[in-house]
C-alpha cells in the first residue's frame, strides 16, 4: 500500500503484491497476535490432545457455475484443501450465505447439494452456518463463505521455516485447469477447447502423502489458488529466506491451457487452481513421492519441478526453455478478478 492509496481496487484481492501488502500493513499490525503472525493457510491452535487447525474463506467467483464445478463445491474445496496441507484432518465446517433478492432457489438448492457432496468426500460435516439477503444489485447474485475446523495429525509442523537447500519443489498437477474453466464459463475468448476445473476436496491424497512421508520428510505445502503457483513460491521463498529455481520444462501444463496463455499472454505460473497442491520435500524423499502421487487418480501428473537454494536474495527463479533465466514475483495488477 502507497501512502497515497485512498481506496481498495481489485488487486488488493488477486492474491498477489497489493494482496499481500494490505494484509501486512493494515490488518497484521491491527490485529496482532502469534496465530496470525504466522501467515499459513490455517491457524494451527493449542487444544487438549492434537492441536486444532481453524481456517476461513469467502467465495465470490463468477460465473457461479462452471464446468467441473460451482462456488458450492469450490467453497468446501478451499476450505478442506487449507486445513489438509496445514497437516489436519477437516472436521466440521461452517456455510454462510449473501444471497441476493431474485436469486433462483433451483440454483440455491444445487449450491447447496454440491457443498454436501464435496464435504462427504471429504470426510467433513457443514455443522453451522448463516444466510442474509440483499437487494437487487448488492451481491451479484450470490457469494459463500465457508470455515473449516481440522484435527492437527502429526507432531511436527508444516512451515516454509523448515526448508533447507538442496530440497525438491514438487507441484501435484497440471497448472491453470481451474482458471482455463472459468475463461471459457465466461465466453471472453474465442475457445474452441473442453476443459474443466480441477476444484476438489484434497485431503485424502494430501493426507495419505503426509501419513507416508511425514514432516521433516515434507518441510512444507500449500494449495496455490490466487496468484497460482508462483506467489506460492514466492511466498515460501520469502518466508524460508531461501531460493527456489524452477525448470519450465518440468512444469506440467495441459495443452489447452498452454494455447490459452499463447492466446491472452497469461503465463500458467500464476493462474489459479482449486484441485492442486505444491510441496516442498527433502531431496532423498522427492522420488518415491511423485511415485506415490502417480498413484493417485487427483495427482498423477504430479513432478518435480524445482530445488531450493542458499541463493541470499531468497528468489524465484525460472530455467526458461530457451535456456535463460527469470525472476518470478508476485502480480501486482489482477491478471483475472472473481476467479474463486
Amino acid at each position: 500500500m502507497k501512502s497515497t492509496d485512498k481506496t481498495i481496487t481489485l488487486a488488493h484481492g488477486n492474491g498477489g503484491k497489493a494482496m499481500h501488502e494490505l494484509i501486512e500493513k493494515m490488518f497484521l499490525p491491527a490485529l496482532d497476535n502469534r496465530f496470525l503472525a504466522a501467515m499459513l493457510d490455517s491457524a494451527l491452535l493449542p487444544a487438549s490432545g492434537r492441536g486444532l487447525a481453524f481456517t476461513t474463506d469467502s467465495y465470490v467467483v463468477q460465473p457461479l457455475f462452471f464446468p467441473g464445478g460451482d462456488i458450492g463445491r469450490l467453497a468446501v474445496s478451499g476450505t478442506v484443501n487449507d486445513l489438509a496441507v496445514s497437516g489436519a484432518r477437516p472436521k466440521y465446517l461452517s456455510a454462510a450465505f449473501v444471497i441476493e433478492d431474485g436469486f433462483l432457489l433451483q440454483d440455491l438448492a444445487a449450491v447447496v447439494r454440491s457443498m454436501k457432496i464435496a464435504a462427504d468426500e471429504a470426510g467433513a460435516a457443514i455443522v453451522t452456518g448463516d444466510t442474509k439477503v440483499v437487494p437487487r444489485g448488492k451481491a451479484d447474485g450470490l457469494f459463500v463463505n465457508t470455515s473449516g475446523v481440522g484435527i492437527c495429525e502429526f507432531e511436527t509442523a508444516l512451515s516454509p521455516l523448515a526448508v533447507r537447500p538442496g530440497d525438491r519443489v514438487v507441484v501435484s498437477g497440471t497448472l491453470g485447469d481451474h482458471a482455463a474453466a472459468i475463461m471459457k464459463a465466461r465466453g471472453e475468448f474465442p475457445l474452441s477447447f473442453s476443459i474443466e476445473s480441477d476444484c476438489r476436496p484434497l485431503s485424502g491424497v494430501i493426507l495419505g502423502t503426509l501419513e507416508r512421508f511425514p514432516p521433516p520428510a515434507v518441510r512444507v505445502m500449500r494449495d496455490p489458488t490466487r496468484g497460482g503457483l508462483a506467489t506460492t513460491l514466492v511466498e515460501f521463498a520469502r518466508t524460508a529466506k531461501r531460493s527456489i529455481e524452477v525448470d519450465e520444462d518440468s512444469l506440467p501444463v495441459r495443452d489447452e491451457v498452454r494455447a490459452l496463455c499463447e492466446l491472452t499472454g497469461y503465463d500458467p505460473l500464476y493462474l489459479a487452481n482449486e484441485g492442486k497442491f505444491v510441496l516442498v520435500c527433502a531431496e532423498e524423499a522427492a522420488g518415491e513421492i511423485v511415485s506415490y502421487l502417480g498413484s493417485r487418480p487427483e495427482s498423477k501428473d504430479a513432478a518435480v519441478i524445482g530445488t531450493v537454494t542458499d541463493d541470499p536474495l531468497n528468489r524465484v527463479y525460472l530455467q526458461t526453455r530457451a535456456g535463460g533465466t527469470r525472476i518470478v514475483d508476485m502480480l501486482v495488477a489482477d491478471m483475472l478478478p472473481r476467479i474463486c
